[in-house]
């Protein structure tokens, strides 16, 4: 037997196993998760630690990366792992405003609702006899740790780690429950029901679904939901999805947002991991969605991280020169994705990026703050990003005969466009420039909606009924989309 000494901020925990052990399976067995967005392939040097002891030597990947990964090291004796404070004052979208009512709620005390994002997880406890909002609570979600998109976490659910992937993200909700009872002095077991929320495979995850009918075309979804459980005398609501990839998520923030409530012809858009948008029309709802891509959550770009300390969120040119803001006002450790959004719109306003995305410096890098820079393959992953919203919204503009004239309204929901500087996404070509001045920043949608339900059995009725006249428009295939991203590959010239 051999003891691993993990440090993290100021706390120490040690844990006894028998070498060999992988580093990632000790920490994980410790109930230390670490993402790993490239699948533990040694790629993304995300899972970067400081570790000594009795160790395997450093392979290839780690040899690549200049650091030691806990998802290619090999633990062989007793040894010391030290993590990063990484959550430390991480900066999750919480945040929306609904209309607060109390009409026939879920349940009688207390009730939480849960958003289920694929890179976040968010939870607000309310009181739900005066929809008063109690305390909120946020983590990363900790299936990162397997992949950072839902086809990765579909392939390893599929390949046996369904059970790991529920019980991770069933043990995220206990903790965040727990922590948000105890910063408004509640016991947790006063909370007698739950809405939780989540695009269509995080609920799959979550209760351990198959998710075999989401892998293959057609894709189309063996259940959309809409059920209320009984779990330890605790009612569960899980809202109605749309379709395999419009989930519960958009029919919460369609609720929110007041999309269906009215007679204006309006989008909403969720810009994240998972692209989904939605236009009102004439009465009727059009959904589609498009696998933007964990760019701009920061994965997948050589810098990039989530919105901690040190996260560079903001980039500016000031007096012709670059100026980058991190979170905290700390030293750059890396950025976000607002701030690759800031900076890339302006390195081409300074001409060291061409609209085709050719990087015009003598060594390939666009510096930012400190050793923080953007390379090539990061301006590609924004395009890629960018190109999928983009054509999504002509797409399914041109499939409703829509012009951008007739937009009343734009939605942005979701942890991205809560922090998205809206010139910089037209600047990149993101958003239609005409539409900016027509968008609403509604923050988390999908948490403000599912608080609604909690709290109105009434909006559970309309939240069903929004998702039950979705009209979905197929992207995969479609000849329009496949034109028109190809188009939006390209950034908008500058004057």
């Amino acid at each position: 037997m051999a003891t691993l000494t993990i440090r993290k901020g100021g706390l120490t925990t040690q844990i006894v196993f028998d070498a060999p052990l992988p580093l990632s399976a000790a920490l994980s067995q410790a109930g230390f998760m670490q993402a790993h967005p490239c699948g533990g392939l040694g790629k993304c040097g995300k899972c970067a630690v400081q570790l000594c002891g009795k160790v395997s030597a450093p392979n290839a990947p780690e040899q690549r990366a200049g650091v030691r990964l806990s998802c290619q090291a090999v633990l062989l004796g007793d040894a010391e792992v030290i993590l990063p404070d990484d959550t430390q004052n991480a900066r999750i979208e919480t945040g929306g405003r609904f209309a607060a009512s109390s009409h026939a709620p879920l349940g009688k005390s207390l009730g939480a609702a849960i958003d289920i994002g694929t890179t976040t997880v968010a939870l607000r406890l309310l009181n739900l006899n005066t929809g008063e909002a109690l305390a909120e609570a946020s983590a990363l979600n900790p299936q990162a740790r397997y992949a950072a998109d839902v086809i990765g976490r579909i392939a390893a659910a599929m390949h046996g780690e369904g059970a790991a992937l529920q019980s991770l993200i069933a043990d995220c909700i206990g903790a965040l429950l727990s922590e948000a009872c105890a910063k408004c002095n509640h016991r947790k077991d006063e909370v007698d029901a739950l809405v939780i929320t989540g695009n269509t495979t995080m609920l799959y995850l979550l209760t351990g679904k198959n998710p075999e009918s989401l892998s293959h075309a057609p894709f189309e979804a063996d259940c959309l939901f809409d059920q209320l459980l009984q779990k330890d005398g605790v009612s569960v609501y899980l809202p109605s999805c749309m379709n395999a990839f419009v989930g519960a998520d958009i029919t919460c923030a369609a609720l929110a947002s007041g999309l269906c409530a009215g007679d204006s012809t309006a989008l909403l858009c969720d810009v994240g991991t998972n692209g989904e948008i939605a236009l009102y029309k004439n009465g009727k709802l059009y959904v589609t969605s498009t696998a933007a891509g964990p760019a701009f959550e920061g994965a997948g770009i050589s810098c990039g991280m989530g919105s901690a300390a040190g996260t560079i969120d903001a980039v500016s040119i000031v007096n012709g020169s670059l100026h980058a803001h991190t979170i905290g006002d700390r030293p750059a450790v890396g950025v976000c994705g607002s701030g690759l959004i800031d900076a890339v719109n302006a390195f081409l306003d300074l001409g060291l990026i061409d609209e085709t995305g050719y990087v015009d410096t003598d060594d390939g890098r666009l510096p930012l703050a400190g050793g923080v820079a953007l390379i090539a393959k990061d301006i590609r992953a924004v395009q890629l990003c960018k190109a999928a919203i983009a054509a999504g919204i002509d797409t399914l503009l041109s499939a409703t005969d829509t012009s951008l004239s007739d937009i009343e309204h734009i939605y942005l929901a979701g942890g991205f466009g809560s922090h998205l500087n809206l010139h910089s996404a037209a600047g990149i070509g993101l958003l239609p420039r005409k539409l900016i001045p027509r968008v609403h920043v509604i923050g988390n949608g999908a948490l403000s909606g599912a608080c609604m339900m909690l709290l109105s059995r009434e909006d559970i009725h309309t939240a069903r009924h929004i998702a039950s006249v979705s009209t979905h428009v197929e992207l995969g295939g479609n000849p329009t989309f496949s034109a028109l991203y190809m188009e939006h590959m390209m950034f908008p010239e500058r004057d």
